[in-house]
């Protein structure tokens, strides 16, 4: 089994990765300390955020709704100039109009959801990826899981990583939250079980959604948007 990707340490992150320790189905090796995934930047320590620089992170894209961003500023937010900082939501402008315009359906089917009704943010997501200067791109959300989870699978499904490995980056993050988060909340046990469960069908239906209607991921980058040469960016990122 291929072993699952490098975790750095980064004072305070609790479900960090870099996707650099993977390879694709070929046996060709991603590029290390160039995409890295993680939680809530705000929990870092100043020695934290210094780590993340002194790593090579030049680009930090938050996925939070911005309220989020208001109320737990992450230090590169609050000083812009230590690296390139974008804030693009993932799932648009609050919790509030992405639960009242979008259908429901359970977390199985929460990926699909996001490719379809958040197709302009995800372009503009992988587009802020591509484009990004040199230096390596960490992107994150609150608890590193679900919306970033959505962004990782298409960049591992772009290097074509093979789906079990997809699956089981996206487990990772129950391990890594689950000890943390149920000692946070230790009076709705049940409640932050289900939070954090990261079901394989999540993403074996998302892989399957990107081949059924689109011809696999190539294709539904195209139609949300991204020109070919966009695509090559990220490919360059990825190996």
């Amino acid at each position: 089994m291929q072993q699952l990707a490098h975790n750095p340490a980064f004072p305070n992150l609790l479900n960090v990765r870099d996707l650099g320790s993977y390879a694709n189905r070929a046996g060709r090796p991603l590029r290390q300390r160039s995409l890295l995934r993680a939680d809530d930047l705000h929990r870092l320590t100043p020695g934290g955020a210094q780590a993340l620089v002194d790593y090579g992170i030049r680009t930090v894209i938050d996925l939070r709704w911005p309220a989020d961003t208001e109320s737990h500023p992450n230090p590169f937010h609050e000083r812009p100039g230590l690296v390139n900082h974008l804030h693009i939501s993932l799932l648009g402008s609050s919790v509030e109009a992405w639960v009242a315009t979008r259908p429901p359906g359970p977390k199985e089917t929460f990926n699909c959801r996001v490719l379809e009704y958040a197709r302009s943010e995800t372009c503009s997501v992988l587009r802020a990826i591509a484009a990004a200067p040199a230096g390596a791109v960490l992107f994150h959300c609150v608890s590193g899981k679900d919306r970033t989870g959505v962004v990782a699978a298409l960049l591992l499904a772009l290097a074509d990583v093979d789906p079990q490995v997809i699956i089981d980056d996206y487990g990772l993050s129950t391990e890594k939250l689950r000890e943390p988060y149920l000692a946070a909340f230790p009076d709705e046990q049940e409640a932050t079980l289900e939070r954090i469960r990261c079901p394989p069908a999540q993403i074996e239906n998302m892989l399957a959604h990107l081949d059924q209607h689109y011809g696999g991921v190539t294709g539904y980058l195209h139609e949300i948007g991204l020109t070919d040469q966009e695509v090559t960016q990220l490919t360059q990122r990825l190996f």
